[in-house]
């Protein structure tokens, strides 16, 4: 299936601020201004300043994975001499042209750093973030405005994507995949050695994302290799993958899906191979001839990921990086000693909704197969005002692919680490361009997101205050580990006793809240979430 045109809005929240290069005419980079010159370990670099900030972009965190280092785990930098002008955003890391003109630069592991302009006598809190685009498109977005707004310190990742950053294959070497999240922690390695250096405190380490990178920070806080990297995690519209029924736009990779084991990534990476003419005498032999295939071959072979040729595209059980998938891990607690805000929006979907009752009963059928009548006995269209199948069907998905597992998690979570539960419901958020204008789109999948990249101006006095709270609460919660903060509401701890989830809503009325669960059918729903029955033992 070809990616939905509104899946490409993870993409333009990735790129905010950042011209495709087909766009754009060639211009000398900008000069590095006085008083940015930083000394790492890896070489003297100098950035830009102005607007409140001061940015050093592009700095290479990880050796270029190109050639032989073409799926290999994230290696150290090699010092570089002189000094480094880091006054331009790196390229984003190969993906298809889905917006611009898409990339076939491997050379992409690079961080933009993005500090407030005004010295402060004691060390900063650093937000790390991973961007979204479904582990397949994106790049690191601007992190001007929450520097500038909540004094903190900002690092953008650039990551491998794709085919690039998760295939396994028996020629690769011990425990093969998962190469974008190695990357993700050697970013986080580079942040805890330098970032003194910025003004920052590398024991108050926030890594932050949405969706894929929601996704992301639920990998690390299950990851075993990432121990030590991060204080705290901030997930934002990580659980969207379908519940029960076929993926139809990503490969499992929530914070939620049960993710392809070794064996069962390494035989897809045989089939890929195949594919391309790697089929060759001996895994070694079969992983030089990948490596020595043109980026656009890799990516048209792999394309959306969803044939069986495909390659794997998403998270796997490495073995390493991740020993079972991060809901598993929650479950049995498996988790680093971390503080989490977690949450998704009221109405996420990732599936194409219904407009016709034949459509609804349809992707009802679909998706929960032997549910079905039982699913379409709790919500029936006579329940929903017009367009009752848009309705009816964005409920449905949002139920059990986001909300009640984000709760579920919520739970698990909870009983190990501190955890503050959040829904969004904004239900006016500024439209984005995938969205259908003449349909009730409610509050949707990372619509709290463009709010962290800029002020809002121009829509309204209700979301400028949201806008002002998000922001408020986000950089509160990275500098103290609590979002409770001055022009913030109280925001109790979710716990087993008290499950109180933030309700975010604008206009200042944000408020805790105690009945998500029963006003989504999660006593349903529950049952058919992955591990259940592992909770149980």
């Amino acid at each position: 299936m070809r990616p939905r045109r509104w899946l490409s809005a993870l993409v333009a929240i990735a790129l905010l601020g950042i011209v495709s290069p087909s766009e754009a005419a060639p211009v000398a980079a900008p000069v590095c201004a006085p008083g940015t010159t930083v000394v790492t370990d890896t070489g003297t670099l100098c950035g830009t300043a102005g607007q409140g900030v001061r940015s050093w972009l592009g700095v290479p965190y990880a050796a270029p994975p190109v050639g032989d280092l073409r799926w290999t785990p994230a290696r150290r930098h090699a010092p570089w001499p002189g000094e480094l002008q880091a006054t331009e955003r790196g390229s984003p890391c190969p993906q298809a042209p889905l917006l611009g003109a898409g990339s076939e630069n491997e050379d992409c592991l690079k961080l933009n750093i993005v500090a407030p302009a005004d010295a402060h006598s004691k060390p900063l809190a650093v937000m790390v973030e991973f961007h979204g685009g479904g582990f397949r498109f994106g790049a690191p977005g601007p992190g001007d405005h929450l520097a500038r707004a909540g004094q903190v310190i900002h690092v953008g990742v650039g990551y491998r994507l794709g085919v690039f950053g998760f295939l396994s294959h028996r020629g690769f070497g011990a425990n093969p995949g998962n190469y974008a999240l190695s990357d993700q922690q050697e970013a986080l390695r580079w942040v805890q050695r330098n970032i003194a250096a910025f003004g920052g405190d590398p024991g108050n380490v926030t890594i932050f994302g949405a969706s894929a990178g929601g996704s992301s920070v639920c990998a690390h806080v299950a990851s075993p290799t990432a121990r030590g990297l991060f204080a705290k995690g901030i997930v934002q519209a990580g659980e969207y993958n379908s519940l029960r029924g076929a993926n139809t736009v990503w490969q499992p990779q929530d914070c939620k899906a049960e993710l392809p084991t070794q064996t069962e990534a390494q035989q897809t990476g045989d089939r890929f191979a195949t594919a391309l003419g790697c089929a060759q005498a001996t895994p070694a032999e079969a992983a030089a001839c990948l490596r020595g295939k043109p980026v656009k071959a890799l990516l048209d072979q792999s394309s959306d990921g969803m044939a069986p040729d495909r390659g794997t595209i998403a998270p796997i059980v490495d073995g390493r990086i991740l020993t079972s998938s991060p809901g598993l891990a929650f479950a049995k607690g498996r988790v680093n000693k971390v503080t989490v805000m977690h949450g998704v929006g009221r109405d996420e979907v990732q599936i194409p909704p219904a407009n016709t009752p034949e459509q609804y009963e349809k992707l009802v059928r679909d998706q929960y197969g032997p549910l079905a009548p039982e699913v379409l006995a709790r919500y029936p269209l006579k329940r929903y005002p017009e367009p009752a199948p848009f309705i009816a069907s964005r409920t449905i998905v949002a139920d059990s692919n986001s909300v009640c597992p984000a709760l579920r998690n919520d739970e698990r979570l909870a009983r190990r680490i501190p955890v503050f539960a959040f829904q969004v419901d904004n239900t006016d958020a500024p439209p984005l361009f995938f969205l259908d204008r003449t349909k009730p789109n409610g509050s949707f999948h990372i619509s709290e997101a463009p709010f962290l990249y800029g002020p809002v101006t121009n829509e309204g006095a209700n979301q400028q205050a949201f806008g002002v709270q998000l922001v408020a609460q986000w950089t509160g919660f990275a500098r103290t580990g609590d979002p409770t903060v001055d022009g913030t509401p109280y925001w109790p701890r979710y716990t087993i006793k008290d499950p109180a989830v933030m309700s975010l809503a604008p206009a200042g009325d944000s408020v805790a809240t105690r009945e998500i669960a029963r006003q989504h059918n999660c006593d349903f729903w529950d049952e058919h979430t992955p591990y259940v029955s592992e909770e149980r033992r």
